[in-house]
């Protein structure tokens, strides 16, 4: 495969990436648009986060934003992608997902009875939509049948994402930059592989998710709740099925998994845990490595920069899997300017005394915040 950044890719990048562009511009715009809506809606039906407790916040926060998002995503979805069987599916499914999470929301609902909504919904997808891992590929070109073992490791990988994300939504704009983040790298390696149905799911994925940013960015106006994490969760799980579905390509997965790989690792973490204390992997808690990072000394917008840093850095390497060698050396230097402003931003905050005055003028001075 011929790199991203090469004259013969940057020639093909209208046909093969700008459909997904346009795509993340209407599911942004739409979005932008349904959040006062959702705001509204949130008051109105009292789905309001309260402070106290795991929150953080210090006032009441309405909850919908997962309606918005989905709204932005259906919208542009519509426009952009001739419908068929599973990007029907992709819709219905994700969009049962945030209705009935926001029950979850409302008024909460036992651990139990989510996992059994979160299978539930893994079901519909891979039984009536057809949307399933049926094989792997390794390289060499030799082909894995999976036969007896789709409707398992179908279920169980959308599963995860929904938990994934869900354990991520722990802090302002955190699971909506990372989603984004993987949503855009999933972009680029359907791009690759010229399959402009997943770039243009892709980019309106990626597109709702920058929306709401501009309202979930620290400090949060609006929280996605369970209905929004549960949405991206599997609305991104089934996205990179029908990706892989249509093109056998060794490691078709690897991209979005390693973009993934820290929240990914951070659940796995969180359920043995869980386990070892004897309590439930469904149950709350406060040990999540976002949390830990808050717990450190990083504020949520840190945090999240983190986090940003590493889901592209770790992206861009599954991208050279695809022939996007170069893109790997601007996802470093991008990650290596976040990471500096994290430092920074530490140092300036906290209050911190550098020996050497020309740095300490690059830095100015402490904020009196």
């Amino acid at each position: 495969m011929s790199d991203f950044f090469n004259g013969a890719a940057l020639a093909s990048i209208s046909e093969h990436l700008l459909p997904g562009l346009w795509a993340f511009g209407v599911a942004l715009l739409v979005c932008v648009a349904a959040v006062p809506l959702a705001v509204w809606l949130s008051r109105r039906f009292h789905v309001v986060a309260q402070p106290g407790g795991r929150h953080a916040h210090q006032s009441p926060t309405p909850m919908l934003g997962g309606l918005a998002m989905w709204v932005g995503f259906a919208v542009a979805t519509l426009v952009f992608v001739p419908l068929d069987l599973q990007t029907t599916g992709i819709l219905v499914v994700s969009g049962l997902a945030m209705a009935v999470l926001i029950v979850d929301d409302r008024r909460g609902m036992h651990p139990w009875a989510k996992l059994a909504v979160q299978v539930g919904l893994a079901i519909l997808a891979v039984i009536a939509f057809g949307i399933q891992i049926a094989f792997f590929s390794l390289p060499g070109g030799h082909i894995v049948q999976l036969g007896l073992l789709v409707a398992p490791v179908s279920v169980f990988w959308l599963t995860g994402m929904q938990n994934t994300v869900n354990f991520l939504d722990g802090a302002d704009g955190l699971a909506a930059g990372v989603v984004a983040i993987v949503a855009l790298i999933l972009m680029l390696a359907a791009g690759q592989l010229e399959q402009l149905e997943v770039v243009k799911l892709s980019g309106a994925l990626a597109g709702c998710c920058a929306g709401f940013l501009f309202f979930n960015f620290p400090p949060a106006r609006i929280f996605m709740g369970d209905s929004g994490a549960h949405f991206l969760g599997i609305a991104l799980g089934m996205i990179s099925i029908v990706g892989i579905a249509k093109v056998a390509v060794a490691f078709a997965l690897a991209a979005p998994v390693l973009a993934l790989a820290l929240p990914i690792a951070d659940t796995g973490w969180a359920i043995l845990r869980r386990r070892r204390q004897g309590t439930s992997v469904a149950s709350p808690d406060r040990l999540h490595l976002h949390h830990r990072l808050q717990s450190f000394g990083l504020d949520a917008r840190q945090t999240c920069f983190v986090f940003y840093a590493a889901s592209a850095l770790l992206g861009g390497l599954g991208l050279t899997l695809f022939g996007h060698g170069r893109i790997l050396a601007v996802v470093l230097i991008a990650a290596a300017i976040i990471t500096s402003t994290v430092v920074a931003d530490v140092l300036q905050h906290g209050g911190w005394r550098i020996p050497a005055p020309w740095l300490r003028r690059l830095l100015g001075e402490p904020s009196s915040r």
